[in-house]
């Protein structure tokens, strides 16, 4: 027996120093985060994803993200994804507070209230020129009118190095918060409360701008007359004559049931919806590392999921108008209309001033 017993401690010890001679020296758990050099404010470069095991275990947070427009447009099922994403990425840790159909205000109303320091909305989808009115010039290129004559033309630019330059931008001049995406919600088009069959039926109206610089410039350089009505008036606006037309791409336009008192659309483009999501820095702070990793990486994938809808959504919205008895007019030649916009003072004091940034964007198109 006792021999039996002396075998069996020899042959435990032999199986313990096998396993332990297995294990490199040192405390491997922590290897991986002491190895760890990626700078917080971007995705991994080798497009990897964030263990979740070790994200859902950090302390748990709720970022609120603002939408102007309702979930079922293509910017509202773009944050309904990102919501998901970042969700599922961060095992939980990480809740999105989504709030559609402009309940925390319009655009300009929650960039002045995250800007002014409110820190009650931690993140926003705003137009990606909204930022020009805080001093982001490079922005102002975004909103020229016909600077993107198709999709590819902007997706060329929006998956391009100097996309992330522009994102980067209003780090650079000292506004709390930061670009996380870009995506877009389709070309933005006019719609009126009376027929417009030409450039010519626009002249002497009065459009809704949102008090931006260079769409005031474009609306005037058409003949026609800047009229500043927030987007939550817009409807009521249309619907009592303070305004006789407006623009906004497809989607929105349905959506937010601006047909029932503008039933007609001139798809002109004069300029691509172009969007971008931010958080501010204070909820940036808020996140860990692998947090962060997880905004950033999901920002990347909801960035596709964005291009891959916006166009079949809007053709079927388009659809959906005719059926229903817009009076829809197609632009076949926009010669006209460039020619028009490129005199406006503002707009060539944009281009003239930023020419070089202007033709990179330029010489993007397919």
């Amino acid at each position: 027996m006792k021999k039996f017993v002396s075998a069996l401690l020899a042959a435990l010890m032999i199986m313990s120093l096998a396993a332990c001679g297995g294990q490199p020296s040192g405390d491997a758990s922590k290897a991986p985060e002491n190895n760890q050099s990626q700078a917080p404010s971007q995705a991994p470069d080798d497009g990897g994803s964030t263990d979740v095991g070790d994200v859902a275990n950090d302390p748990k947070v709720t970022l609120v993200y603002a939408e102007v427009n309702p979930e079922d447009t293509i910017v509202g099922q773009t944050g309904a994804e990102f919501k998901r994403l970042v969700e599922e990425k961060s095992g939980g840790s990480i809740e999105i507070d989504f709030r559609p159909s402009g309940v925390l205000g319009s655009e300009n109303d929650v960039l002045d209230a995250i800007i002014g320091g409110d820190d009650s909305i931690d993140m926003s989808r705003i137009s990606a020129f909204a930022l020009t009115s805080y001093g982001a010039e490079k922005s102002v290129l975004l909103s020229l009118p016909f600077a993107f004559e198709s999709r590819d033309h902007w997706w060329a630019f929006a998956n391009s190095d100097l996309a992330a330059e522009f994102l980067s931008e209003p780090q650079e001049i000292g506004l709390p918060l930061r670009g996380v995406f870009y995506g877009e919600e389709g070309f933005r088009h006019f719609f009126a409360n009376k027929p417009v069959n030409t450039i010519d039926d626009l002249k002497g109206m009065k459009i809704r701008v949102s008090n931006d610089p260079i769409m005031n410039g474009m609306v005037e350089s058409l003949g026609a007359s800047p009229t500043v009505v927030s987007f939550g008036e817009l409807y009521s606006a249309l619907n009592t004559g303070v305004c006789d037309a407006a623009e906004q791409p497809i989607a929105n336009y349905k959506s937010n049931a601006f047909p029932e008192v503008a039933n007609n659309l001139i798809l002109d483009g004069h300029t691509l919806g172009a969007i971008q999501v931010v958080i501010t820095d204070t909820a940036w702070a808020k996140l860990t590392e692998n947090q962060q990793k997880v905004i950033m990486e999901a920002g990347k994938e909801v960035q596709k999921f964005n291009q891959n809808l916006s166009q079949s959504a809007e053709d079927e919205v388009l659809q959906q108008l005719k059926d229903e008895g817009c009076n829809v007019v197609d632009v076949t030649d926009k010669g006209p209309w460039q020619e028009a916009c490129s005199s406006a003072p503002a707009i060539k004091e944009a281009i003239d001033k930023q020419a070089d940034l202007y033709q990179k964007i330029l010489d993007m198109k397919p």
